[in-house]
């Protein structure tokens, strides 16, 4: 059943279900198939779940390396091939890492799906791990991380609360890792992680958009099938003990001239009622110049240039981050209070119901969104398989959070975002930085 035209017709604010259909093959692999005619484009992903997390302490950005390191080329493809492939064929792609997984995707006109299909099959069952390919891709991650870590403007923002928040997960460290980690590493290990990590039986496929559905199946078990079963991959439980009373740390960013002040608190896993509800009550304390924050802070009493709050799931824990840069003339302290006070009034009164309607519009229409596109929804496909246990989430989720009532908003508030239950992060400018 073709879906994608149907998901917002006329201003239509409910979407239509994803049909798909799932299946394993015989080496452990998950198989999901969409079919959406609408246009004559074809997405190939496979997710990995594999990320920052499942790294050796010791080791750390090696998830993130993997992500580069696996367009060097394989057994037929050669180094450098891939991407002019890819290109002289109409499409595009890319990939990406997080703590908790990593995720290649190709979009291709549908007349090439099978190319799509084999492409994914080779980096999985061939790669060439090799000297000349990490020396390359180490550049490639070095330059990356000067760019988007080093010398970006409140660059550490994210990497410094995990660091301060999490002692015993190995969330505590940065997605893309350390650089001496990388150099120190051999190439030994480099393959020893593919050999673990990039098995069959620790992947989802999915396929999404103009596809047959016999065909697709067919070549699926000509490529991906005869690729062996790996060693099943058991992961290490960790769990951190409550915080009980307010952390302190300072970081100094010789990219930024204001300081920022950020709390945080540590939240429950993303599969959780609880985390669902956290999303909505950042979303009504910073969604937008009318939410709460922003309107009283900003707007009527000009104390901060810049005021947020956000709700940062993952597959283990979250954190729920509330970050201010306070305007000339006003403090970190200044500014945590006046924060503070929006989510005790969360804490004490129920919202409104007019402000609770509105909140619903914004999920309902987030939701239509995110299954808007045939990216979206192979996406979609694979993190609510690979991530929380349940691809038909991509349905119902929008459910829970549609079952969440303001009494929940208060309870979950009440349970999670006390001071004594958080880090507080001075993000300043190193010293010879700071305007004067």
């Amino acid at each position: 059943m073709a879906l994608g035209s149907l998901l917002m017709l006329g201003g239509v604010a409910s979407a239509q279900e994803v049909a798909f259909e799932e299946y394993d093959l015989d080496n452990g692999m998950h198989v999901i198939l969409h079919q959406d005619k609408t246009a004559p484009v074809i997405i190939t992903s496979v997710m990995y779940h594999v990320g920052s997390k499942d790294e050796n302490p010791e080791r750390t950005g090696f998830a993130h390396f993997f992500e580069h390191l696996l367009f060097e080329g394989t057994e037929n493809i050669e180094r450098g091939e891939w991407f002019k492939i890819v290109t002289a064929n109409g499409g595009n792609n890319n990939a990406n890492t997080s703590d908790d997984r990593t995720y290649y995707y190709e979009v291709f006109p549908s007349n090439n799906l099978e190319l799509a299909i084999w492409m994914e099959s080779e980096r999985l069952m061939h790669p060439v791990i090799n000297q000349i390919g990490v020396d390359t891709q180490n550049e490639v991650v070095k330059e990356e991380k000067r760019l988007r870590v080093d010398n970006q403007p409140y660059g550490s923002l994210i990497a410094e609360v995990k660091r301060n928040m999490f002692t015993k997960h190995p969330y505590r460290w940065a997605t893309i890792g350390s650089m001496d980690h990388l150099d120190a590493a051999t190439l030994e290990e480099f393959q020893a992680f593919n050999k673990k990590y990039y098995v069959p039986n620790n992947a989802v496929l999915v396929i999404a958009g103009d596809l047959d559905v016999k065909q697709t199946k067919e070549w699926v078990d000509k490529y991906f099938a005869p690729i062996p079963k790996g060693a099943p991959v058991t992961r290490k439980t960790f769990k951190e003990d409550p915080i009980t009373e307010t952390l302190h740390a300072t970081y100094e960013d010789p990219n930024v001239q204001l300081p920022m002040v950020v709390s945080a608190y540590r939240t429950p896993s993303m599969k959780t009622r609880d985390a669902r509800v956290l999303d909505m009550i950042s979303t009504i304390l910073s969604n937008g110049k009318s939410s709460r924050m922003y309107k009283k802070i900003v707007d009527e009493q000009k104390m901060a240039l810049q005021i947020g709050a956000f709700n940062y799931s993952q597959e283990d824990y979250g954190m729920y981050i509330v970050y201010g840069i306070p305007m000339q003339g006003h403090t970190a302290e200044e500014l945590t209070k006046e924060a503070d006070e929006e989510i005790v009034k969360l804490q004490k009164e129920l919202i409104s119901t007019k402000e609770f309607e509105k909140l619903q519009n914004i999920y309902e229409s987030q939701y239509v969104n995110s299954n808007a596109s045939v990216e979206g929804v192979a996406s979609n496909l694979a993190t609510y398989y690979m991530l929380y246990g349940d691809v038909n989430l991509i349905n119902t989720e929008i459910d829970i959070y549609r079952s969440i009532t303001r009494e929940e908003i208060r309870e979950v508030a009440k349970k999670y975002l006390n001071p004594n239950q958080r880090l507080i992060l001075d993000y300043v400018p190193a010293k010879d930085k700071a305007q004067n």
